[in-house]
């Protein structure tokens, strides 16, 4: 890579890292787009974890400072996510190339449609969190955890879904559950990708630069304004590269 592609790793790093904070979907920009500048489909998943990693310390600390937080369940669903991500990175690591792009463009187009039709964060009917609803949501994230191992792109959406509708969090509180558990399973995913040597360092913190900024930017945005332009933004990039990559 040139100092050209680099700096357009920074500028998509910190587009991705509000969008992840603020929605989901930022690495259904920048997975593709390493891919894209050259990297393998494996190093470039690998690699995007650092970018992660650093975008959701940044979120996680500055929603404390906020005294936004995630409770003790959004730990245990990171935890229950940690264990889904290891079986999840390292089904990632030994996928043929060619199937990883076919598999990441059905995912983008999938995560387009969702976003087009616009599905509901709407909170009606106030925090669940009886016994039952604890165990379902316990199940979905050790399943959320397996993708998030293997792939991550739009899991922002999946894990808001599940918040909202299993356990009836505000969006402010699942944010904050959000990026938490999102730190708590990428530590161990990353840790897979690493053992495994799938990663580009340069390129990889490079990007992180990048999702840091943009992930401080993501937690002090309000999550009630603008959401509508970015889904639109981030689906017009999503329906792009998914072409792209599934005929290229």
């Amino acid at each position: 890579m040139d100092l050209i592609n680099y700096a357009i790793l920074v500028l998509a790093g910190v587009g991705a890292g509000f969008i992840n904070v603020v929605a989901g979907g930022g690495s259904l920009i920048t997975l593709p787009l390493m891919i894209f500048l050259g990297l393998p489909p494996a190093i470039a998943n690998g690699s995007n974890r650092i970018a992660l990693l650093a975008q959701n310390i940044v979120a996680v600390s500055n929603f404390k400072a906020k005294k936004v937080s995630p409770g003790n369940f959004g730990i245990y669903l990171g935890c229950i996510a940690l264990l889904g991500a290891v079986i999840g990175a390292n089904i990632a690591v030994d996928i043929p190339a060619r199937l990883f792009n076919r598999i990441l463009s059905v995912v983008m187009i999938v995560v387009a449609v969702l976003m087009a039709f616009n599905p509901s964060y709407n909170n009606l009917h106030g925090e669940n969190l009886s016994k039952n609803r604890k165990l379902l949501a316990y199940v979905a994230f050790f399943l959320i955890g397996i993708y998030g191992g293997f792939l991550h792109a739009g899991i922002g959406f999946i894990m808001m879904l599940a918040l909202v509708k299993i356990n009836g969090y505000s969006l402010v509180k699942t944010n904050s559950i959000k990026v938490t558990v999102a730190l708590i399973y990428t530590v161990a995913a990353l840790g897979v990708f690493i053992y495994e040597g799938m990663i580009d360092w340069k390129a990889g913190s490079i990007l992180a630069i990048g999702s840091a900024t943009g992930g401080w930017l993501g937690s002090h945005f309000s999550v009630s304004k603008g959401d509508k332009w970015i889904k639109r933004f981030v689906l017009v990039a999503i329906v792009a590269m998914a072409i792209k990559l599934w005929l290229f």
